[in-house]
Parts: structure tokens; C-alpha cells; sequence
């Protein structure tokens, strides 16, 4: 697949999802998709077609990050829609990390975020700085269990933003979530359905939207909730 072809299939794709894309997000996003493709023939980043890349592969690894980058503005502390603050989500922690999507993507699309990305896996943590570096933009890697990160004091109600894709959504990814989230702070699960689950404890859906259509991924936004409104 050329440059070209690149370029013009991801353009496709993201005006098929309304998904934002400039002309400076293509470099770095082909960087970084040549790179996992590079990686992925030694270690198992994805299980994505990637040499004959399908466009599911376009739409999992990139366009829906680039979809959900409008929405990821939990964290505000007020003022009229549409007018940015100081106080707008700046500390963003993706859990999960594996092989850099969405959190790779997301952060081309939102590069004043500060990113730390955890992957406990040794060998998927190398590719993720090495990506960082590829791509050309600034993030933290953190090869650590994120249960384990989540009890350390500099972790602890931090993050304006936590994101996940492809980890199990149980009680102690809540958990940690919600011991990294800051009080106004804002968990964005990335899904392939919807669910319509109840919230987990501590937590209260606040959104939920659809990323794309064929196939189908949404994302849903949670915020903490506090023991005095859980008791109302």
C-alpha cells in the first residue's frame, strides 16, 4: 500500500465516521501504522489484518480515536459551551495501552494533552516509546500493572481523563480508574455495542456516542460519583 493509497482510504474512512482529520494528522498517523505493522511480525500488538489492511483495521486503529478526540472535554469546571478554560482536561492516563491505539492516535489529534500510557507487557511498552518517538509526539510509558500504579501516592487523583479499549471492564479497572480520576475528571470506555449495563459502583454514565458504523463502536464517558449523592 503506497502513501497515497493510505492517505486517501484513511480520508475515506474518517469522513464515512464525521471523524476530524487534517492535513497534519497524516503523516504521523501513517508513521505510526507503518511502525505497528513493522512491530507487529515480531510481536503480537493486534490481531488487525495489517500488510492487507481490511477497513475494519482503518476504522479500529484509527478512526475511531480520531472520532472520539472531540469528546474527550470531561473535566471542565464551567463557563458557556464551547469556550475553552485553563481548567480543561490537561493529565490524560490510558490503561491498557497495548499496541498504541487509541491513546496514539487520540494524542495527534490532542497534542497539548499530557499522556502517560500503561502497559505492563515489557516488549509492547518498548514499541510504544519507540512510537512516540516515530510519531513525533510526547508521552509517558509506564511498563507497571496499572492495579499496582493506581495504589502508588504520585497516580493517585491525577488524571483529568482516563481511557480504555480492550481490557476487561470489571470491578478493579473501575477501581483504578477511579483512584487515578481527579474529582471532576472523566472515564471514556471505548466499545464494540452498546451497553446497556447499570454503572459500576462509583461511577455514573454521563454519555454515551457512537464512533462508527460498520462495524459498530461507541464510546461511553463516566464521572465519579460521591457517597452523598449516592445516598440521595
Amino acid at each position: 500500500m503506497t502513501s497515497l493509497e493510505f492517505r486517501d482510504r484513511l480520508a475515506r474512512r474518517a469522513r464515512r465516521a464525521k471523524a476530524p482529520l487534517t492535513l497534519a494528522m497524516l503523516g504521523p498517523l501513517e508513521a505510526y501504522f507503518r511502525l505497528l505493522t513493522l512491530w507487529n511480525s515480531k510481536i503480537n500488538l493486534t490481531a488487525l489484518p495489517l500488510e492487507a489492511p481490511t477497513d475494519e483495521t482503518f476504522d479500529r486503529l484509527l478512526v475511531e480515536p480520531l472520532a472520539a478526540a472531540p469528546h474527550l472535554e470531561g473535566g471542565q469546571t464551567g463557563g458557556r459551551r464551547g469556550v475553552t478554560h485553563p481548567s480543561d482536561p490537561k493529565v490524560w492516563i490510558d490503561l491498557g495501552s497495548g499496541g498504541g491505539s487509541p491513546a496514539i492516535p487520540l494524542l495527534i489529534a490532542r497534542p497539548t494533552l499530557a499522556l502517560t500510557m500503561i502497559e505492563s507487557k515489557t516488549r509492547k511498552a518498548a514499541f510504544l516509546r519507540e512510537a512516540v518517538r516515530a510519531v513525533g509526539v510526547t508521552a509517558s510509558v509506564v511498563d507497571e500493572r496499572f492495579e499496582d500504579l493506581a495504589q502508588r501516592a504520585e497516580f493517585a487523583h491525577v488524571a483529568d481523563i482516563v481511557t480504555v479499549r480492550a481490557v476487561k471492564a470489571d470491578p478493579a479497572l473501575f477501581e483504578t480508574a477511579i483512584q487515578m480520576l481527579k474529582d471532576t475528571g472523566r472515564l471514556f470506555l471505548f466499545r464494540p455495542s452498546h451497553d446497556p449495563s447499570p454503572d459500576p459502583s462509583g461511577l455514573a454514565r454521563v454519555s454515551t456516542v457512537q464512533l462508527t458504523d460498520a462495524p459498530q463502536a461507541f464510546l461511553c464517558g463516566y464521572r465519579r460519583v460521591f457517597h452523598v449523592e449516592q445516598s440521595r
